[in-house]
């Protein structure tokens, strides 16, 4: 699933590209993407027609678009979704790019299942393979209202070395679901959690409340180091993640523990990467570097 990197990189493309833009009209082959939410009612299709993209951002994994009239879309990746711009025409039963190149021929890039056209002639297209992935339009501060329960963003100020401890403190929670929940922090997710805590030479079935001050405040510096990292790398494309473009990221060449089973770890190049379940998620570790007890 797309995490804070991913989806970080596709709303830096997009602002680039769609900014001030109007949606025209839409289309799509499944009724489970856009999806009126809230109080609005009208179809997707008439309720979002002539509205203004003012602003582009990201919230936790979700790109939120800012539109006219105090309206917001949501579009969540979910496993396998990514936005993608360009120009499309339709071929029998599906869609195939106009322009060469990763577009038109990576299969990642041909599962589209929602299309919003623009008064540019271009088009935002939404391709995923499991079709999981959420399209929802909002009135803003009904949205706004929804994600309040999420938890603070790694890089905004409120997240404070001291923030952290705070929120670390009394809970008996493993420490890799804790911060993969959204609830608790925003944006973390399976690849980038293992990282973060190899760097930091924790066990990820430690329980938090049991993480020493030191290895509370380098998990903090560690979360940051390979988001950044991330977002640096344009994200992730290990498997089904693309950019706007159609491109890849570059994450999966840096990656510091995951999808390494049965590697030497790089750090004290002894032990071989183990994976394990936690949470009933696949997780990598060096057993020498981040002991469980």
């Amino acid at each position: 699933m797309p995490e804070l990197p991913e989806v970080e990189s596709s709303v830096k493309y997009l602002k680039r590209k769609v900014l001030g833009r109007t949606f025209l009209k839409t289309w799509t082959d499944t009724d489970k993407m856009g999806v009126i939410k809230g109080s609005l009612k009208e179809s997707f299709e008439e309720k979002i027609k002539g509205k203004e993209i003012f602003d582009i951002r990201r919230r936790a994994k979700n790109v939120i678009f800012d539109l006219s009239e105090d309206l917001s879309l949501l579009v969540h990746y979910k496993m396998t979704g990514h936005l993608l711009y360009g120009e499309w025409k339709k071929v029998d039963d599906g869609w195939e790019s106009k322009l060469e190149g990763p577009l038109k021929e990576d299969k990642m890039n041909q599962y589209i299942h929602f299309i919003f056209f623009l008064d540019n002639g271009n088009q935002i297209a939404f391709s995923d393979l499991r079709k999981f992935g959420k399209i929802e339009l909002w009135k803003s501060k009904d949205l706004e209202e929804k994600l309040s329960d999420l938890g603070p963003e790694p890089f905004s100020d409120e997240f404070t070395l001291q923030r952290f401890q705070e929120m670390i403190e009394g809970r008996r929670k493993m420490i890799k679901p804790l911060i993969m929940d959204q609830s608790f922090l925003s944006g973390v997710g399976n690849i980038y959690a293992s990282d973060a805590l190899w760097l930091s030479q924790i066990h990820p079935e430690k329980k938090a409340n049991q993480l020493t001050e030191k290895q509370v405040e380098d998990l903090y510096e560690a979360l940051k180091e390979v988001l950044k990292e991330g977002i640096k790398n344009s994200g992730d494309s290990m498997v089904d993640f693309r950019l706007p473009d159609g491109t890849r990221g570059n994450y999966q060449n840096k990656q510091k523990v995951y999808n390494k089973h049965g590697e030497i770890c790089d750090r004290c190049e002894e032990r071989e990467i183990e994976k394990i379940k936690v949470g009933g998620r696949g997780t990598y570790l060096c057993p020498n570097c981040q002991p469980k007890d």
